[in-house]
């Protein structure tokens, strides 16, 4: 290799300046903090070891004794999450349009709406569904009401931002004809952000599975109340079929969205 050529590569590492140096040493000096305040002890992990084996053993065989009750809660738990899903995509779309900075009709309301989907994903869906407990009673109701605000605030952000990045000469070509702004939004902007609100929406109902199994703890319904009421009567052999059951569900949501998002993509879906 001849010098010129040696001159003109890139060097290797190059000195960081001085405000990344600075924010580097803050931030491992807050990591350290933070170790020390999340109270991480490995004298107590490793104490807590034999409680680990004991617990482990007394899974093994997972109980059948209570199978149908149990299938029956994850039935409640998928038809929860599917609901609160969907009617949360539903009510997500006019939500985004208004949320949309190229699509809202006054600053105001875009403004408004960002501020109130930004709420809606801010508090944690256990929150709501304490929230609506505390509203409308225990039971699966309380945990659809929670999925769908929760569905709300994580849609209705992602919808506005493909909205956002749609391409936007067809929308300015309708309305160059004197096209209205639903006409505009229907024809123009959705087409053109179907790959990221298909994204979006299978994302939710993802989510919103994982989301119904804790929110049952809390008295939401489901196979959560189930595995809290396990836990509590120290039957781990039926807590660990209820896990297994809830891996099998979520294992078959995933495959599902994996399915159906290369189906509506790209036209071609793996084996299921």
């Amino acid at each position: 290799m001849s010098t010129s050529d040696a001159r003109s590569l890139p060097p290797r590492w190059s000195s960081p300046g001085l405000v990344p140096g600075i924010l580097f040493v803050l931030f491992v000096a807050f990591f350290a903090w933070s170790l020390s305040r999340a109270g991480i002890s490995i004298p107590d992990l490793i104490a807590g070891i034999p409680a680990m084996g004991t617990i482990a053993s007394e899974m093994v065989p997972p109980a059948t004794d209570r199978f149908m009750p149990m299938l029956n809660a994850v039935l409640t738990t998928f038809q929860m999450a599917l609901v609160g899903a969907v009617i949360g995509i539903v009510l997500s779309l006019p939500i985004a349009v208004l949320a949309a900075r190229n699509l809202s009709p006054h600053p105001l309301i875009y403004s408004g709406t960002r501020a109130l989907v930004s709420f809606m994903r801010t508090v944690p869906d256990l929150a709501w569904a304490l929230f609506f407990v505390a509203s409308v009673g225990l039971g699966p109701f309380a945990g659809t009401l929670a999925l769908i605000v929760d569905t709300i605030g994580f849609c209705g952000r992602f919808f506005a931002e493909s909205m956002e990045e749609a391409d936007p000469g067809p929308g300015e070509a309708l309305a160059a004809m004197g096209a209205r702004r639903i006409d505009i939004v229907a024809c123009a902007v959705l087409p053109a952000a179907t790959p990221g609100l298909t994204n979006a929406g299978l994302f939710s109902l993802e989510k919103a599975v994982r989301s119904s199994v804790v929110l049952g703890l809390v008295g939401a319904g489901g196979i959560g109340a189930e595995l809290a009421v396990s836990m509590e009567m120290f039957r781990y052999d039926q807590a660990a079929m209820i896990v297994l059951m809830i891996f099998v569900l979520v294992l078959g949501v995933e495959r599902f969205s994996a399915w159906a998002r290369a189906k509506l993509l790209d036209g071609t879906a793996p084996k299921l």
